[in-house]
């Protein structure tokens, strides 16, 4: 009776009118619950539910604010913070997340007031320290920003990341010397972080040290292969070295993990314009100009090409378009007049001709009596590279490089933004598999996980969707959320017409796991195994959900305990409860002491499902890699790298297997196998290993 009432509870959640009736502590916490593993728009729809039912309440305004953040939703996350501290004017993250916001939007006074308001509440904290900085630095008040570092670095000597925004505040200000000794600071506290090489490099580049620039970016590369920036600007270091090869295989590298990468395909296409690779430049100008339709630069280019490999009038359409915009263009005739004459149209080409020799002798009087120098690049030192902002037709054949407002912009945004949520970033196991219908696209690591027995149930068409094995599930669309509520009071329709059919418990378990109500889907999964005691998956899926609740408990106990921030240069907020444990009288060792029984009974549990399902279907290697998994929590490396072996011993091309040995193998000193694990992971896809065996060997 207790669990149909709390379903009816979760049904009438979502109905209007009768928003009174719903457990409103129970939809808070499994709307934080969504927020904590990234579904943010599913968590939305929670908050909404609670902010209906008792709008007084000031934690569910922050968390939609929280979730709003993640999804660019500014304004609105700022409207929810005001609501927010209109009910709880004390609650120091609010303040916090609205400074975001704020910050976001480009309002950096009342960014600044909020990260003060903020830093009343929660003294000398670093991240708002650092934001506040930021804000300054953003609308050119230097003198307020200097005054925040001061306070930053006094009460946090050691944060690498304060050094490291002080040193773009020295860019700002054009200060190199300065900016290069925080960049030095920063490298030598936190050797780790790839950004601050990639910052440091661009003051190696501005002041023409392209070696040191080089080795800079080589380090940034190693300890972040996924940043296309970084080979980017190789690529311009490279061939302002003379290193076209290099640099051709950096714009490689981007176009490889970002296929419509504007400013790697053009300067690729430029690059393959030099050496003679006419029709692959060609292909390069049109992703170019699909995606920057007004992008002239690339239309010349590409008419030059079309020129020479003998398109004629591809290339007077070209030219006609660059010119069309660029109507003094005088190279732009001249061009225009060759293509005509090939067409045998020597009437328009001598028009042409005529027209381009007009416009250079009124450029040269203008340039004689002084009255003009506009785009005129004579007397100018000659740069192989531009901005990207940069439209001066006449630098049509150079490589482009970010334009440094954008990169300054994108600087910042970085720093202030990111995941809300309060989780560290570290070296970190790959994710257990579960059976879901959704997983996240990745362009490197594009394995499709199988499993015999999973595809026989899902020829018997059991479920409403087809079921998968990943370790990347996606987050709801809004539809899919509503796709999925409606599909969970189908299978409740359904259960009490049939209710000894095992599959649709199954069935509906899932979808309650899709929308984060994890506490439900565990009542499915029981009653499945209790009607099908061989329902090895029913099995599995109840273990992944039982270490999920569990991870995220502990990571409210966590919050709850310590304010932690991470170190990766970006905002972060507690998600906490919000409410005081100053009723309770046991003392913090004794509920340590009760915690910990706890998760020991929670890990037993898991690990006796996995070892069910493994009786009942041994070949299943994603019962072992998940239960090597909990055995790596549990820091039982050897029992969890001989689960790795199995899984391995049954797909020798199990990347993530590879991975998680290898991290175990590094755990127990093995460092000699642990890194020729993660080297196989990388081979295999997972690309994150090559930076820990760059920190390993330098190590």
């Amino acid at each position: 009776m207790k669990k149909v009432i709390l379903i009816i509870f979760v049904h009438l959640s979502f109905l209007p009118g009768i928003s009174g009736q719903i457990n409103t502590e129970r939809v808070l916490a499994i709307g934080r619950n969504a927020l904590y593993f990234e579904d943010y728009v599913l968590s939305i729809q929670y908050f909404n539910q609670v902010i209906r039912s008792k709008p007084w309440l000031a934690e569910p305004y922050f968390y939609r604010a929280v979730a709003k953040i993640n999804l660019d939703d500014f304004k609105g996350a700022e409207e929810d913070c005001s609501l927010c501290i209109n009910r709880n004017p004390f609650l120091a993250q609010a303040y916090f997340a609205r400074g975001i916001a704020r910050h976001s939007q480009d309002n950096y006074d009342g960014a600044i007031a909020d990260y003060a308001k903020g830093l009343d509440l929660k003294r000398e904290d670093r991240q708002m320290l650092t934001n506040q900085a930021l804000a300054y630095i953003q609308k050119k008040d230097f003198e307020g920003a200097t005054q925040v570092f001061n306070s930053l670095m006094a009460a946090h000597p050691k944060y690498a990341m304060g050094y490291l925004s002080r040193g773009s505040m020295h860019m700002e200000q054009g200060d190199t010397i300065l900016a290069l000794r925080d960049y030095d600071k920063a490298i030598e506290l936190d050797p780790y972080y790839a950004p601050a090489y990639g910052n440091r490099a661009i003051v190696h580049y501005q002041t023409n040290d392209f070696k040191s620039a080089l080795s800079d970016l080589n380090e940034a590369v190693r300890l972040n292969t996924r940043e296309s920036g970084y080979y980017i600007n190789r690529g311009l270091v490279r061939y302002q070295m003379n290193d076209l090869r290099g640099a051709m295989a950096d714009y490689d590298q981007v176009i490889s993990m970002s296929s419509r990468n504007k400013i790697a395909r053009f300067n690729r296409g430029l690059l393959r314009f030099q050496i003679g690779d006419n029709n692959r430049a060609i292909e390069d100008f049109n992703i170019v100009i699909e995606e920057e339709p007004e992008n002239y630069m690339a239309y010349y280019n590409r008419a030059l090409l079309k020129y020479e490999t003998g398109d004629y009038a591809g290339a007077v359409q070209d030219f006609s378009s660059v010119l069309a915009q660029y109507p003094d263009f005088a190279p732009g005739y001249y061009s225009r007049a060759d293509a005509k004459r090939k067409m045998k149209d020597n009437a328009g080409a001598d028009r042409d001709a005529w027209t381009a020799f007009q416009i250079e002798e009124r450029i040269n009087k203008e340039r004689q009596s002084g009255a003009s120098r506009k785009d005129q690049p004579n007397g100018e030192k000659e740069e192989k590279t531009r901005e990207e902002s940069d439209k001066n037709i006449n630098k049509f054949n150079r490589l482009v490089v970010y334009d440094k407002e954008e990169e300054r912009k994108s600087s910042y945004q970085s720093d202030i933004r990111g995941r809300v949520q309060d989780r560290n970033v570290r070296v970190d196991l790959e994710n257990q598999f579960i059976l879901t219908y959704y997983e996240k696209p990745n362009a490197v690591k594009k394995t499709v996980h199988y499993d015999k027995a999973l595809e026989e149930y899902n020829a018997q068409s059991l479920l409403s969707h087809k079921l998968i094995i990943t370790n990347e599930e996606a987050a709801l669309s809004e539809d899919q959320v509503t796709a999925h509520f409606t599909s969970i009071d189908e299978y409740s329709s359904a259960i009490s017409r049939d209710p000894r059919n095992a599959s649709l418990y199954f069935g509906r378990a899932i979808d309650y796991s899709l929308v984060q109500d994890f506490g439900e889907a565990l009542h499915d999964y029981d009653a499945a195994i209790e009607r099908d005691s061989s329902f090895a998956i029913a099995y599995f899926n109840r273990a992944v959900v039982r270490y999920k609740q569990q991870e995220y408990e502990q990571s409210q106990s966590s919050a709850a305990s310590a304010s932690t921030y991470s170190d990766n240069y970006q905002i972060t907020l507690n998600i906490t409860t919000g409410k005081s444990n100053s009723s309770t009288t046991a003392s913090p060792a004794s509920e340590s002491k009760v915690k910990d029984s706890k998760r020991a009974i929670e890990h037993d549990m898991i690990l006796r499902d996995y070892n069910k399902v493994i009786r009942l279907n041994p070949g299943f290697i994603y019962a072992y890699f998940n239960r090597g998994n909990i055995l790596c929590a549990q820091r039982d490396f050897r029992a969890a790298i001989q689960d790795y072996n199995e899984a391995i011993l049954r797909d020798p091309d199990f990347a993530e297997a590879y991975f998680n040995r290898g991290l175990a193998r590094l755990s127990q000193g093995d460092t000699h196998r642990g890194i020729a694990d993660l080297s196989k992971a990388g081979e295999l896809g997972i690309i994150n290993s090559y930076s820990i065996i760059k920190r390993m060997t330098n190590e």
